[in-house]
């Protein structure tokens, strides 16, 4: 049996790592720079997050996590309850609130925005290469921690300025599984369990991954009756950690039942599994299948506890989206979509690079023996539930990145080895091809685009790339005292964080009404178009002409609102304002007329806020 590398002190790869981290870092600050001084975040949530932070710097309560400016009430404060969690802020403003006394807000956000997902990065990197050490040596946790360099769904999340909450999800993973190598059931159990206690409470995306991990311990528990106790600290840290972080982030005056964050019916649901698994096993000695129905009945009771709690949530969280808001805004949320809806030079890459660690994570399994191939059964299992879990949600192929990198480099380690031995010409072109293959699979595509780029032409073009320059003008709105702006979805964050201003709408769920108002106005005729704008007290409406969402709008109705707009006949309510700016950038002040006008946006018994 192999002596546990953790017994070997002298040779910790901890200079290395972090070595390879600097490194990463320098190259993704290097090719991110130029975005980054001109201010352009990789995805409108980073956006709002910066609001956010904002806003708590100012003096919002730490248990209020509304954003006041999105759809605000024309004659009071209104706002929108964000489904984001604090967690996520504090970091980020503990490093402005820090630094801009000494050196301004601009200077300290800065610095935040490159600093807080860098620093993420690295304490990902650190627990991959020291799980990675403890497995395989010194060799392949400076592999495993390069080979995170590239995987591009990894490296999206921990790029400059990318702030929203993935990167902390991802690490939250990667320290789980590190606290599964454990040889104590107790501390690795609830160290995994508060681990994904707080990837939970960032978001409740990561609950599938979190019932991977309590599987896997399942089955330890399945193949050893003494290895119970790992399941049994797991659950009930998880249940406690929820507990503890929901008081902490939530407090107990916001107890309604959300479907889309931890609530008190998850809480309900969590506390009751972990006392059932607690006392299945302190209570009986059990063998398998009767064990198995044990806990199967232990999370029945807290499925049922759940059901009664919040039936509304027996549903995805989207599941019940109105169906414009759906079909205009939801499905056009690449991330969020399936594998098969992702576009193929981007996706099959990243799932040939993640199939490739299943197959190497096998690969270890069949080579090992005793308590080594138990592990590396339960990595397979994990890992190969992150894959399927990404091929419904497309972005949680980051968590799989994460896990794969440890098995990718072994992998590249292996490769390696058989370049500098191989005996022909031919072993050697082999070994290099492999390697191109594992780390830059989507070579063949690139190429593909080069040759033949009239099959590439760009359909879209990102809110970032667009030449209206929305960030500039954003904050040249500012020369307007501050009103309701009345725009498309994907430029609401921009105006946010570039201005006083307030939007109608995001693309956040939660305001699920006002989103299906911005929707009807803008593919409606111009008269229903008027009293929508009018409800929502908006004084004036703005647009980004190049931007694929104005021009799904106008497709849907080639009569409504926003194809007039774009073919240059704004309706008489509306008044054109010379901004000096590019002319992809359209702004209107909305006639005083206009905005007397009092009628209610929505209508129905469904116009509330949504619980979900």
């Amino acid at each position: 049996m192999r002596e546990d590398r953790r017994l070997r002190r002298d040779e910790r790869p901890n200079l290395r790592v972090v070595l390879v981290w600097l490194a990463l870092a320098a190259i993704m600050l290097l090719a991110a720079l130029q975005r980054v001084l001109q201010g352009q975040f990789p995805d409108p949530d980073d956006a709002l997050r910066l609001v956010q932070v904002r806003d708590l710097l100012a003096g919002q309560g730490w248990f209020d996590t509304t954003q006041y400016r999105i759809d605000p009430a024309p004659g009071g404060m209104g706002g929108t309850p964000m489904h984001w969690s604090r967690l996520v802020d504090i970091p980020l403003a503990a490093v402005i609130g820090a630094l801009a006394p000494l050196f301004g807000q601009a200077v300290a956000e800065q610095v935040a925005l490159i600093a807080v997902p860098l620093l993420t990065f690295g304490a990902t990197l650190w627990f991959v290469g020291r799980l990675a050490w403890r497995l395989l040596g010194p060799q392949v946790a400076v592999y495993a921690c390069l080979a995170c360099g590239f995987l591009p769904a990894l490296l999206f999340q921990f790029q400059p300025m990318r702030i929203d909450h993935h990167g902390w999800q991802i690490f939250c993973v990667a320290l789980a599984l590190w606290a599964l190598s454990w040889r104590e059931a107790h501390r690795g159990g609830v160290l995994a369990g508060l681990a994904m206690a707080a990837g939970l409470t960032i978001s409740i995306e990561l609950l599938p991954l979190a019932a991977a991990f309590g599987g896997v311990l399942f089955l330890r528990w399945w193949r050893d009756r003494y290895l119970r106790w790992w399941l049994v600290a797991y659950m009930q840290a998880l249940a406690l950690g929820l507990v503890g972080l929901f008081l902490a982030t939530r407090g107990v005056r916001d107890l309604a039942q959300y479907c889309d964050a931890v609530s008190p019916a998850h809480l309900g649901f969590f506390l009751l599994a972990a006392l059932g698994t607690g006392a299945v096993a302190w209570s009986t000695r059990a063998e398998r299948f009767a064990l198995a129905a044990l806990l199967a009945l232990a999370g029945a009771a807290g499925l049922g506890f759940f059901l009664l709690a919040a039936p509304h949530c027996a549903a995805t969280p989207f599941g019940s989206l109105d169906p414009l808001v759906r079909d205009f805004w939801y499905i056009n949320v690449a991330e969020g979509q399936p594998f098969w809806n992702q576009r193929p030079a981007q996706a099959v890459p990243v799932l040939i690079q993640l199939l490739a660690g299943l197959g190497a994570t096998l690969a270890l399994w069949a080579r090992s023996l005793d308590w080594l191939r138990h592990w590396w059964r339960d990595y397979a299992l994990l890992l190969g539930a992150a894959i399927l879990l990404s091929l419904f949600v497309w972005r949680s192929a980051a968590f799989a990145s994460a896990i794969a990198a440890i098995p990718l480099g072994w992998l590249l380690a292996r490769l390696l080895e058989r370049f500098r031995t191989a005996g022909s010409l031919g072993g050697r072109l082999g070994a290099i091809a492999l390697i191109v293959v594992l780390l830059a699979p989507s070579t063949p595509f690139f190429l593909e685009r080069e040759l033949m780029p009239g099959r590439f032409d760009r359909q879209i073009i990102q809110v970032e790339e667009s030449g209206c320059e929305i960030r500039a003008q954003a904050a040249r709105l500012d020369r307007f005292a501050p009103a309701t702006i009345f725009a498309p979805l994907d430029i609401g964050p921009a105006i946010l964080v570039k201005s006083r201003h307030a939007v109608v709408a995001t693309g956040h769920h939660r305001a699920e009404p006002a989103m299906r108002d911005v929707i009807r106005a803008f593919t409606g005729p111009p008269e229903e178009a008027q009293r929508i704008v009018a409800a929502h007290g908006a004084g004036f409406l703005a647009l980004c002409s190049d931007l694929v969402e104005p021009r799904l709008f106008a497709a849907a109705a080639p009569d409504g609102l926003m194809a007039q707009l774009l073919a240059g006949t704004a309706p008489d309510w509306l008044e054109p304002v010379e901004f000096g700016g590019p002319g992809e950038f359209v702004l209107y002040r909305v006639k005083l007329e206009a905005q007397r006008r009092e009628m209610p946006a929505s209508s129905g018994p469904d116009s509330g806020p949504p619980q979900s």
